[in-house]
């Protein structure tokens, strides 16, 4: 069998992105990669559910109560049980630290709901992002799959998708387009794109 790079997913919520990812490399397409594990920051958060009906092994580093180096210490010993080389953060709503992204140097991936370098930093998470989007009145938006490092939303980008904002778009009803259309698209790929980079050495 062909090696295959270790993917552990970071997760806080419904998991949609991990589904995206999921069915990826159901569809065979994740060829260089493979998800082992799904950590999850949040007790009992849905993406837990998706990565169980997946057989993938699902574990909880609850945030609540730990600070920041106690928190990353049990994602870094969850990180290290699986043998993980490459991750990807799908909704993982915690900003990592500038001493946890530095052992994974171009091996954090993410994807942001906008065109960066617009609308993204702390703060702009979520609906925030698409809220910022309508109220400036862009008529092009879409996602950002960008390396992590420990400034939010800092990372070089990796690929980029633009969507069409709509007369009478909502946040929510923008938010779904640019998950159907760009987040659910350039994640998967970009994480085959890193993973084979990873099997060549190049990263």
């Amino acid at each position: 069998m062909e090696k295959k790079v270790k993917v552990a997913v970071l997760v806080s919520g419904g998991g949609t992105n991990l589904q995206a990812l999921i069915d990826y490399s159901l569809s065979g397409k994740l060829k260089s990669g493979e998800i082992v594990k799904v950590i999850s920051s949040k007790e009992g958060a849905y993406a837990l559910t998706r990565a169980e009906n997946a057989n993938i092994e699902g574990v909880t580093v609850s945030r609540k109560g730990k600070t920041q180096q106690e928190f990353e210490k049990g994602i870094l010993l969850e990180l290290a049980n699986c043998g993980a080389e490459v991750i990807v953060l799908a909704g993982f709503m915690c900003i990592l630290s500038k001493d946890f992204t530095d052992k994974y140097v171009d091996r954090i991936i993410n994807v942001h709901p906008a065109l960066i370098p617009s609308f993204c930093g702390e703060g702009y998470y979520g609906l925030k992002v698409h809220e910022a989007a309508l109220s400036y009145g862009v008529k092009v938006t879409g996602a950002t799959v960008h390396f992590v490092n420990e400034i939010a939303d800092g990372g070089k980008i990796i690929m980029q998708k633009a969507v069409k904002v709509k007369d009478g778009d909502t946040p929510e009803v923008l938010q779904k387009r640019v998950m159907q259309e760009a987040e659910w698209k350039i994640l998967p790929a970009s994480l085959e794109m890193v993973c084979k980079k990873v099997l060549k050495g190049e990263i």
